[in-house]
């Protein structure tokens, strides 16, 4: 029975503020079929509002027969005119306790984890950002008395993910939560509100067609009628976007296009990462490039290899960054190779390829016994070191500070890795043309 009276429908009280201390305010009750045991239920429905956001509805359901119960959250607004992306820094315990509104149409992601929780998977609903990750824990955990069974090897590795996830509620390090949602119905309580909250981060965006149709507000006809709007130009827009432009194939000249991506490296910055796929003979690279500036210092980063799983790290190699191994006695050139967001691995293998197997002067008529030998050693040595088999330190010094290797201990200093700043050389600066540019009172006459 509804205790909800039409006075109060009158009067605009429908949606009451969140209380504990309103006695009054009791929820709707509506007797319901339980999907469960196909036996009557209830379902109880509260109207209310969350300070600083929006009206939502609150439905809990309960069945007396077999036990079930369910709970979820809907917005009683209309869909927004732009997407809603939340980004939270949780750095203390405190911030475990933030109300959180997750609409079923938003994603979830914890980008230190890789963890992300698509749309649509999920009911919506109103928790905390620690309920969010025991409700991710307690999902993880349903299926895996099966998986045991099944596949333990699997089912070990899940269990190791979900102690991750039991460790984020300790706050022993900083950790990101993403909550994007392109319904903008989703919210994150900022607990200092109507003041700035400097740990939470708000963004708004424009929908893709795509997911207009998601959330019902087109077709699939429109989308064949309607040609989807040109993406936006702020950051945000781009940083979600896979640029596209023609361009031509540096091998056959073959008319090709190249995408482009924003992507953004955790504890460094953001790059730009370009792969080009011809058709017509096949033809494959990628480039990175620098998103940002030229630093003020350049970066000289030195890596002891001691174990073949520091192969694994990621690197970022900008065209300006030279690559020394003091051990082979060996240095790579800026520009030698281009940008590369790789591994380590990767790049020691493009080092080999470079050096070895696509040496002009190896085979042929240049070619001679001595030097090929030399070659050959070379190139044994370096699977050596990625096998773990040779002790080893691989140097990037890139005097623009625009190269990047994996701290896999970050937050925490490597034991491993030095990273040092200097300051450049005017040979360098004259290198990298900087000694000409002038940024300041250019359209001044000397």
């Amino acid at each position: 029975m509804s205790v909800i009276s039409q006075e109060a429908v009158r009067g605009g009280t429908v949606f009451k503020d969140i209380s504990a201390d309103d006695d009054d305010w009791q929820p709707t009750e509506i007797e319901s079929l339980c999907m469960n045991c196909y036996q009557n239920g209830t379902t109880r429905l509260l109207l209310t509002k969350i300070p600083f956001f929006k009206e939502i509805i609150v439905s809990s359901f309960s069945c007396e027969n077999c036990s079930w119960a369910n709970t979820e959250i809907q917005s009683a607004g209309r869909i927004q005119e732009q997407g809603v992306c939340y980004t939270l820094k949780v750095k203390t315990k405190q911030d475990l306790n933030r109300e959180v509104v997750k609409a079923d149409s938003a994603t979830t992601r914890i980008p230190e984890l890789d963890f992300e929780i698509p749309p649509f998977t999920q009911k919506g609903s109103l928790s905390t950002v620690e309920g969010l990750v025991d409700r991710a824990v307690a999902g993880l955990e349903q299926d895996q008395p099966v998986r045991q069974a099944t596949d333990p090897e699997v089912a070990a590795k899940i269990d190791e993910f979900i102690q991750k996830l039991r460790r984020l509620k300790d706050v022993e390090t900083e950790f990101t939560l993403v909550i994007e949602d392109p319904s903008g119905n989703s919210f994150v309580e900022n607990p200092v509100a109507p003041q700035k909250d400097g740990a939470l981060t708000v963004s708004w965006f424009k929908r893709t067609v795509q997911q207009d149709i998601q959330l019902g507000l087109k077709t699939e006809d429109d989308d064949h009628d309607v040609e989807e709007e040109p993406p936006g130009n702020n950051l945000e827009t781009m940083r979600g976007e896979v640029l596209m432009f023609a361009t031509n194939c540096p091998e056959c000249n073959a008319p090709t296009s190249t995408n482009m991506k924003l992507v953004q490296i955790p504890h460094f910055k953001e790059v730009i990462i370009m792969a080009t796929n011809c058709d017509s003979c096949g033809h494959r690279t990628n480039e990175v490039k620098s998103g940002g500036a030229t630093e003020d210092l350049g970066t000289k980063i030195t890596l002891h290899v001691t174990d073949p799983s520091d192969m694994t790290r990621d690197v970022l190699k900008s065209e300006t960054c030279s690559v020394l191994i003091p051990e082979l006695e060996f240095e790579l050139g800026m520009a030698a190779l281009s940008g590369k967001f790789t591994t380590l691995e990767g790049l020691l293998k493009d080092i080999k390829d470079l050096t070895v197997s696509k040496n002009p002067f190896v085979s042929g008529d240049s070619g001679n016994s001595e030097r090929a030998n030399k070659l050959k050693e070379f190139g044994e040595k370096i699977e050596k070191i990625i096998a773990g088999e040779m002790d080893a330190r691989i140097i990037l010094d890139d005097p623009a500070g625009n190269s990047y290797l994996q701290n896999v201990f970050a937050p925490d200093p490597d034991p491993e890795m030095t990273t040092v700043k200097y300051t450049r050389t005017f040979e360098q600066n004259e290198e990298l043309g900087l000694n000409d540019m002038k940024t300041e009172g250019y359209q001044e006459r000397d």
